[in-house]
């Protein structure tokens, strides 16, 4: 509650701190004040080495595990529960560097044009619409799938300046500009494509239910769950020739783009919805690869 985080990580967890519980009960240590920094940082190797019962962590795993450790004894040093912090010396495995995956612009653009036709194709059907129109917005405004699947209609502005509410991890709020070719594409759907899809709700309205507040439905009417875009991005590839484009490919296409040409990292954090800059920081080290390659390509003394 205090730090807004998502369901799946409080599982996340609750799911490691049983595991740390029983590897405690296991060696005779059953209260707080039991345990050791020699215990915590055993933990921790079993994880990476596994045992009978689970198989051996990744890294990023593992941290994980050890911060949801870390948190327990902080709070119950700092509650009272435990005279001393076992946990404070183990600093959890610092995962690899792994870039981002991004797409070039020119990917970008016949990842759009298969997924769905032009705003203005007067035949187009309405799921196509959607499709098109999914994409854009994911590649025009940096949204995680989850964050526009998760989209309702009073967050979604279309006037002289469009605009989008967010609600990003934690439940934090922000707004975010939505670019020309994605307001186009959303306005061809919610006039010419929602409708149809909205009058299939049949079933809802049936248990009395009313209809969806969604902006993205799908061919029931209901709101499109992540998994139902997540399909709709992998045919999109598939038809574009695209390998290996997962749900945060758009997303990290996006920044990458936005400092390429130029934009300030703060503004890319604050339209990404980062907590920190850090996590940001990553995408500039894309660009400066980059920046190599065309200087590399192009410099007449670049190369011996």
């Amino acid at each position: 509650m205090e730090r807004g985080l998502a369901a799946s990580t409080v599982e996340s967890y609750r799911r490691d701190l049983r595991r740390y519980s029983s590897v405690l009960a296991r060696r005779g240590k059953t209260g707080l004040s039991d345990i050791t920094p020699a215990d915590v940082a055993e933990f921790l190797a079993s994880l990476r080495e596994g045992d009978e019962e689970h198989a051996a962590l990744a890294v990023s795993s593992a941290a994980r595990a050890v911060i949801a450790v870390r948190g327990l004894h902080a709070f119950a040093a700092a509650q009272g529960l435990a005279d001393t912090d076992p946990a404070r010396e183990v600093a959890p495995p610092s995962p690899p560097g792994r870039l981002p995956k991004a797409i070039e612009v020119g990917e970008v653009e016949r990842l759009l044009d298969v997924a769905g036709p032009e705003p203005g194709d007067p035949s187009a059907a309405a799921r196509p619409l959607r499709d098109r129109a999914l994409l854009e917005f994911l590649y025009g405004t940096g949204a995680r799938i989850s964050e526009a699947t998760g989209l309702d209609i009073d967050e979604l502005e279309l006037g002289t300046d469009p605009v989008v509410r967010l609600i990003g991890k934690g439940g934090k709020h922000r707004v975010v500009p939505v670019g020309s070719y994605a307001a186009r594409a959303l306005e061809a759907y919610l006039v010419r494509a929602r409708p149809a899809l909205a009058q299939r709700a049949a079933a809802r309205r049936a248990r009395g239910q009313g209809a969806s507040p969604a902006v993205f439905l799908n061919a029931r009417g209901g709101r499109l769950t992540r998994q139902g875009a997540w399909g709709v991005l992998r045919a999109a590839a598939g038809r574009a020739g695209l390998a290996n484009v997962s749900p945060h490919t758009l997303r990290h296409s996006f920044a990458t783009h936005m400092l390429d040409g130029g934009a300030d990292i703060r503004v890319v954090q604050e339209l990404l919805g980062h907590a920190s800059v850090t996590t940001t920081q990553v995408y500039t080290l894309i660009t400066v690869d980059r920046l190599r390659e065309v200087y590399a390509s192009s410099h007449p003394r670049a190369l011996g």
